[in-house]
This record gives structure tokens, C-alpha cells and sequence, in this order.
């Protein structure tokens, strides 16, 4: 996978979740929200797709299973100007000011689903998405991993990329991986079977060396 320079935020600190479905993303960013604030360190929790007014329809679009089917291409653009939108009026201001911004999902998800899981030619992929978003990384990036059998059993009803076939789910799981492996000083790769304050004990680890406190 082409890989570009990027760049990292000057003031604030930029944490993201990423991982297969079911992987307890959302529940780990929500309890490292809660510690940073016991803290009283300034955070703002957000997810993609959909923490803004636009990315409200990108999500009903892009998750909803009536939509039926789009095109590889068509679908990846709607991720795309979703992290746009998110960036520009959520991420970047709230990062201005200090805070610690924690995103469940970003690039890395279009990256995996879109790139690896769909086929979609990496490099060019790539390069639509570091536009939309300005190119900003991650400070970190902690990927929860999941044999996808497990975590699409943890659901009663499925969206539309959920219900994607396991192959898709499987091809996606090693795009996340192999990102990490490409950087592993901006990355955690995190056992996602584990007890949920095992796995938090271990991203508040990593943040706090970032954001300078004890963990």
C-alpha cells in the first residue's frame, strides 16, 4: 500500500479506533473519553460515518441495507466527503483548542472496506482520501482485532456493510493489520477478545504518554 508523509497535529492529540465489526470500537473510545475527563483533560468523543449534518445522510446512504448496491467507486466518495465534512467542522476546530480528540473509525476504515476489502486500487484511494482530510493522522491509531466470524455474531440485525460476506469482513481484517504493521510507532494493535478493562487499561497506556499522564 503507497504510503504518504502526512502530517500530525501541532496542538491537541488525535485518537482513533479502528477494527472489524463488533470488535468493541465505540465501547474503548467511550471509556478512555471517560478517564480522560476524570482527569479533567479537555476530549471530544466523535465516529465516522455521520458526526455532522451531512454526514447524517452520508450514513443513512452508505449503511442503510435499502440502498441495495453502489458502486465501488460511488460508495468510497460518499466515505470520502463524510471525512471531509468531519474534519473541517469537527476534528480540526476541536484539536485547535487542545482537546483530545477520539474518532471511532477514520481513513483507516475506507482503507480496509473500500481498498482491500473491495478491491479499489490502494494508491488512488489513498490519495482521495488524504485530500479530503487536509492529509491529518493520527497520533495513534488503536486497531481492535477480531476473527470476523466473532464480531458479525454480535449483532441480531446488520447494516449494509455488516451484512457484507465473511470473505469481505476477512480481507478487511488484514488491511487493518497491515496498515499497523507500516507504521507501528502511530499504532496499537490490541487483542479485541480480551476482558474490556484489560483492553482499556492498555489504551490508556499509550494516551497517557501522549497527553502526559499517568495511566
Amino acid at each position: 500500500m503507497t504510503t504518504y508523509p502526512g502530517q500530525h497535529t501541532d496542538t491537541g492529540v488525535f485518537v482513533c479506533f479502528e477494527g472489524g465489526e463488533g470488535a468493541g470500537k465505540s465501547t474503548q473510545a467511550r471509556l478512555l473519553a471517560e478517564w480522560l475527563r476524570e482527569q479533567t483533560h479537555p476530549v471530544l468523543l466523535t465516529f465516522e460515518p455521520g458526526d455532522t449534518p451531512i454526514g447524517q445522510d452520508i450514513r443513512r446512504i452508505v449503511l442503510d441495507p435499502a440502498t441495495g448496491h453502489l458502486a465501488d467507486r460511488t460508495e468510497a466518495l460518499l466515505y470520502a466527503a463524510d471525512k471531509a465534512e468531519h474534519i473541517e467542522k469537527v476534528v480540526r476546530p476541536a484539536l485547535a483548542t487542545g482537546a483530545v480528540v477520539i474518532s471511532d473509525r477514520y481513513v483507516d476504515t475506507s482503507l480496509a472496506y473500500q481498498g482491500t476489502g473491495r478491491g479499489i486500487d490502494a494508491a488512488e484511494l489513498e490519495h482521495v482520501l488524504r485530500w479530503a482530510t487536509g492529509d491529518l493522522r493520527p497520533d495513534l491509531t488503536v486497531v481492535l482485532d477480531l476473527e470476523p466470524e466473532h464480531g458479525l455474531g454480535r449483532f441480531e440485525g446488520r447494516d449494509r456493510i455488516e451484512a457484507e460476506s465473511v470473505a469481505f469482513h476477512q480481507r478487511a481484517r488484514q488491511g487493518f493489520l497491515d496498515l499497523a504493521a507500516a507504521d507501528p510507532d502511530h499504532y496499537a494493535v490490541l487483542d479485541a477478545r480480551q476482558p474490556v478493562e484489560l483492553l482499556a487499561e492498555a489504551v490508556r497506556e499509550r494516551v497517557a504518554a501522549l497527553v502526559g499522564l499517568r495511566p
